[in-house]
């Protein structure tokens, strides 16, 4: 299977809005326009594939500039009496039968396009494990961009791309956005205490997620939305309840956390369904759902910190020692033991924020 997430727009219903879809679909950088006319994907540059999915499978005299011609049954034949396209294979799976096709496309074809027309993504799974060690690619058919997001994360590896109808200018962007990657880097520094302080009485978040985190992952939150310190999941045994490696006792209502999409959200708006970023010691990040927040009210403690560059971090936690923030090298480090001159990882956001929005304005933060 490939290691891209290919992003398929099928304009064949777009009507009047074609040529918007088009355009806005080669502005995105979608990786291939599905048509059934060769003269619908006429003019479109070279980094766009041009799929032609012929009406009843029959090809058209002219295949024009068509890159690939996808059509029901084994493709070989069909590719010798054309050698200057490639042939894809479609496939509905309705059935055994039609799964085994399926399976037995995506281990032999270069490209198999698989429309699945019941809704559960079992038979999904069962061609990706069967064809995990295939070189050829699966373009699987959703009707809309929610299925598409679920589609990518099928079985983890996920589809190695999709096949979505667009009907309106919009989609392409939309499609794009669900198929970016899951992970991705985000810079951590290296941040030097300078200051704790016993607060008093107020009201903390735990952000309980729908993953296992890692023993080096966690959340960054932080009391100014341009630094943040990365808070541990309670991954680490304690002596007196076991671990939940699910959560992150992650500080005061009133933090910042970083949310999907680069956007920051205060840990009091989190709820069931919102997507907040994980975060490692390596800086490697993944999007996680939140199942549940406990809102609940605790003594806090007060952590000042100050990052090479002179920027001030604050962060606000439970007041209690098994509450952990990260530090370089993995270290795990309890809150109520940090001191003057201790080392914790957190991350300096460049731009000021709007309802959770980066913007470019004068902000001042205390």
């Amino acid at each position: 299977m490939s290691s891209n997430r290919l992003c398929w727009l099928d304009v064949r219903a777009a009507g009047a809005a074609r040529a918007a879809v088009v355009e806005e679909a080669a502005h995105q950088r979608i990786d291939g326009i599905v048509a059934d006319d060769p003269a619908h994907l006429a003019g479109l540059p070279p980094t766009v594939r041009k799929v032609l999915i012929p009406a009843k499978g029959k090809l058209p005299a002219e295949l024009g500039e068509v890159d690939l011609v996808v059509v029901p049954g084994p493709t070989a034949a069909r590719a010798k009496a054309h050698p200057s396209v490639e042939f894809g294979r479609l496939v509905e799976i309705t059935d055994a039968a039609s799964l085994d096709e399926a399976i037995e496309s995506a281990r032999t074809e270069r490209f198999s396009v698989l429309d699945f027309r019941d809704p559960t993504k079992i038979p999904l799974e069962i061609v990706i494990a069967a064809a995990a060690e295939a070189e050829g690619a699966l373009i699987t058919v959703a009707k809309d961009v929610e299925e598409a997001e679920i589609i990518f994360g099928v079985l983890e590896l996920g589809s190695d791309g999709v096949l979505m109808p667009a009907r309106a200018v919009g989609d392409a962007t939309a499609l794009k956005q669900v198929a970016g990657d899951r992970t991705g880097k985000i810079p951590l520094v290296e941040l030097e205490v300078t200051a704790t302080a016993h607060i008093g009485m107020g009201e903390r978040a735990c952000v309980d997620t729908c993953s296992y985190l890692g023993k080096n992952e966690g959340i960054l939150v932080g009391s100014h939305s341009k630094g943040m310190v990365l808070c541990v999941s309670e991954t680490h045994p304690l002596p007196y309840m076991p671990t939940r490696p699910f959560r992150v006792n992650a500080g005061a209502i009133h933090s910042y956390t970083v949310a999907d999409e680069g956007r920051t959200q205060y840990l009091s708006e989190l709820v069931a369904g919102s997507r907040v970023l994980a975060v490692d010691t390596e800086g490697r990040t993944r999007t996680v759902s939140v199942g549940r927040v406990k809102i609940e009210t605790r003594p806090l403690i007060s952590i000042d910190a100050i990052a090479p560059n002179g920027q001030t971090v604050n962060l606000i936690l439970q007041d209690d020692w098994h509450v952990r923030v990260l530090g370089p090298g993995d270290a795990v480090l309890n809150s109520t033991e940090l001191k003057p001159g201790d080392k914790v990882l957190g991350h300096l956001p460049t731009a000021d924020r709007h309802v959770g929005y980066p913007i470019d304005e004068f902000c001042r933060e205390q």
